[in-house]
C-alpha cells in the first residue's frame, strides 16, 4: 500500500468533509435521527426547543377536532401572521404625526404589496381577536378550567387582555380620521370615571379619570404622545407580554396533564385496550427500609399510556392543518376585502358617527348612556367574574365534556334563549322609548349612571343565574347561565353598535337611511 494511500492528503480530507457536511449538520441539530419509532419520537419532542413544550404522547380525546376545534391554535397562527407581517410594515411605518399618515399613503400605492401585506395584517389580527374569545367560550363551555387547571386560566385571562390590547393599540397607528376618533372614544372611556367624581364634586381632589387618560395618551389629548406610547406599546411591549404568557401556558398545558378531559375518556374513544401497554397501579407495592414509594400528585399520576399516540407526527401535522387553514382564511379575507384608509387625521372635523374597533362596540352601545357603566363598572365585573370561575365552581362532574355538569344542553338553550331575549328586548325598548334622561331630562348624572340599559340587563343576567344555581343546586350550572347571557348580550350589543348606530348614535336599519350632509 502506498504511503499517499495510507496517509491521504489534507486536501482531500476537506473534500471529503465538506461533502459530509449537509449530514452532519442535520444529525447535529436532530440527534435522535428521523421520527419513526416511538423511542426517536419521543426524543424529536424533547429536543426541539419549540415542541419540547407539547407532552411526548397525547390522548386520543384532545386530537378529536370536537374536543378543541383547534381554536388555540389558531390563535396562536394569527397572532404569528400578524408578528411577520407587523414586522414587514415597519420597514416602512414613521410613528410620527406629521409622515405617519404619508407612510400609510406610501404602503398602500407605493410599496409592491405594501396594501396585501396590511390587509393580511389587518385580518389575522380580527382573527386573532375572534379565536381567542371563541378559544375562552370553549374553556369555559367544557369545565377545562377546573383543578389543576385554574392557574392556566388565568394565565388565558391575561392572554385575552393582551390580545385586546395590542389590537386596540394598532388602531391609532394609521393616524386617519378613523383612528384618530376611535381612539378619542377609548381616551373618553378611561376618563369616564369623572361621571362618579363630577357628581360628588370630588373631582378636583380625586381624579382618577384624568389621570388614566393621562397614562393612556401621555397628554390632554389624541396626538405625538400619544402615537409613540402606543406605537412602543404595539410593536414591543405588549407583543413581549404576549410571547412570555403563551410560553407559560403551553407549558402549564403539559403540566396540568394535557386537555381537560372526561373521566370516561378511555371509554369513548375506544373499547379495545391495547393489551401491549403497561398499566400502572394505584399504591406502592414496594418498601425500601424507612421511606415507602409513595403515589404522587401531579396529573401524570396514576395515568399510563393507553389510549394514547405520538404527539410527533399525529398532534404536530394536527397544528400544522389548522395553521395553513389559518393562513388560508387570511390571504383570502385579505384579497377580497381592504384594511380601511380615510383622510388624515383632523381634530376639528369630528367623525360622525365615530366609533370604537368592532369589539368595544358593545361596550361603546352602553357608553351611550353611561361613560362610567360601559366603560368601567360592566367590563370590571365581566373581568373579575372570569378570573373567580375556577375558585367558585369546584364541582368536578361534566369536566372536559361540552356543556357538562347539571342542566347540560337544555340550561345552555335557555341561557340563549334568556340571553338573546333580554338583550334584543331591553334594546328595543330604549332604542323606541328612549330613556331616564329622555323622560326626565333634569335627572342627575348619577342616577343614570346606576340606572340605564347596561345595569338593567346585568340585573336581569343575574337574578336569572341565582335561579339557575337555586334549580340545580350547582355552581356550575350558575355559571354557564351567566356567562352564556353576557357572551349573547355581548354579540346582540356589537351587531347594535355595528350595523344600526349612525350620525348622532341613533339608530337606522340601513346606513342608505342616514341624513344627507
Amino acid at each position: 500500500m502506498s504511503s499517499e494511500a495510507a496517509n491521504p492528503s489534507a486536501l482531500r480530507g476537506i473534500w471529503d468533509n465538506l461533502k459530509s457536511t449537509p449530514k452532519r449538520m442535520y444529525g447535529s441539530a436532530f440527534r435522535s435521527g428521523s421520527p419513526k419509532t416511538d423511542r426517536t419520537r419521543s426524543s424529536f419532542v424533547f429536543g426541539n426547543v419549540f415542541l419540547h413544550l407539547h407532552s411526548v404522547r397525547t390522548h386520543i380525546w384532545s386530537l378529536k377536532w370536537s374536543t378543541t376545534m383547534g381554536l388555540g391554535i389558531m390563535t396562536t397562527a394569527a397572532f404569528f401572521i400578524t408578528l411577520v407581517t407587523g414586522i414587514l410594515l415597519m420597514f416602512y411605518y414613521k410613528p410620527y404625526p406629521d409622515v405617519a399618515y404619508q407612510s400609510m399613503k406610501d404602503i398602500h400605492f407605493v410599496v409592491p404589496t405594501g396594501r396585501f401585506i396590511r390587509n393580511i395584517h389587518r385580518w389575522a389580527a380580527n382573527l386573532m381577536v375572534v379565536a381567542v374569545i371563541l378559544h375562552m367560550a370553549r374553556t369555559f363551555f367544557t369545565a377545562s378550567y377546573r383543578k389543576p387547571r385554574e392557574f392556566n386560566w388565568l394565565v388565558g385571562w391575561g392572554l385575552l387582555v393582551t390580545t385586546l390590547a395590542l389590537s386596540f393599540t394598532g388602531y391609532l397607528l394609521p393616524w386617519d380620521q378613523l383612528a384618530y376618533w376611535a381612539i378619542t372614544i377609548g381616551a373618553n372611556i378611561a376618563q369616564s370615571p369623572r361621571e362618579i367624581t363630577d357628581a360628588l364634586g370630588m373631582t378636583q381632589y380625586l381624579d382618577i379619570g384624568g389621570l388614566q387618560r393621562m397614562i393612556l395618551l401621555g397628554s390632554d389629548e389624541v396626538g405625538a404622545e400619544a402615537l409613540i406610547r402606543f406605537y412602543l406599546l404595539h410593536v414591543m411591549l405588549l407583543p413581549i407580554v404576549l410571547l412570555l404568557l403563551m410560553a407559560v401556558h403551553f407549558w402549564r398545558i403539559r403540566k396540568d396533564g394535557g386537555i381537560a378531559r372526561p373521566d370516561d375518556a378511555d371509554e369513548l374513544v375506544s373499547t379495545d385496550p391495547k393489551e401491549n401497554y403497561p398499566v400502572f397501579t394505584d399504591d406502592p407495592q414496594k418498601t425500601y427500609q424507612l421511606a415507602a414509594v409513595v403515589k404522587g400528585t401531579t396529573p401524570a399520576v396514576g395515568n399510563g399510556p393507553e389510549r394514547t399516540l405520538p404527539s410527533m407526527p399525529h398532534l404536530f401535522y394536527a397544528e400544522l392543518g389548522v395553521l395553513m387553514l389559518t393562513t388560508l382564511i387570511c390571504l383570502a379575507l385579505a384579497l377580497i376585502s381592504d384594511a380601511p384608509l380615510k383622510e388624515i387625521a383632523n381634530p376639528m372635523i369630528p367623525e360622525n358617527p365615530a366609533k370604537a374597533p368592532w369589539y368595544f362596540l358593545g361596550l361603546q352601545e352602553i357608553v351611550s348612556f353611561s361613560a362610567f357603566t360601559g366603560g368601567i363598572g360592566i367590563p370590571a365585573l365581566c373581568w373579575l367574574g372570569l378570573g373567580l370561575i375556577p375558585f367558585l365552581d369546584r364541582e368536578r362532574s361534566g369536566s372536559g365534556k361540552w356543556f357538562g355538569g347539571p342542566g347540560g344542553w337544555t340550561l345552555f338553550k335557555w341561557s340563549l334563549l334568556v340571553g338573546f331575549g333580554a338583550s334584543v328586548g331591553i334594546e328595543a325598548f330604549a332604542i323606541h322609548f328612549g330613556w331616564l334622561r329622555e323622560w326626565f331630562p333634569s335627572i342627575p348624572q348619577l342616577a343614570i349612571t346606576f340606572i340605564n340599559p347596561g345595569t338593567v340587563l346585568t340585573l336581569i343576567y343575574a337574578l336569572f343565574s341565582v335561579w339557575t344555581v337555586r334549580r340545580y343546586n350547582s355552581t356550575r350550572a350558575g355559571a354557564v347561565a351567566l356567562f352564556t347571557c353576557f357572551l349573547c348580550g355581548f354579540v346582540v350589543l356589537t351587531v347594535v353598535g355595528t350595523y344600526f348606530r349612525g350620525p348622532n348614535w341613533e339608530f337606522y336599519w340601513s346606513p342608505s337611511d342616514w341624513p344627507g350632509h
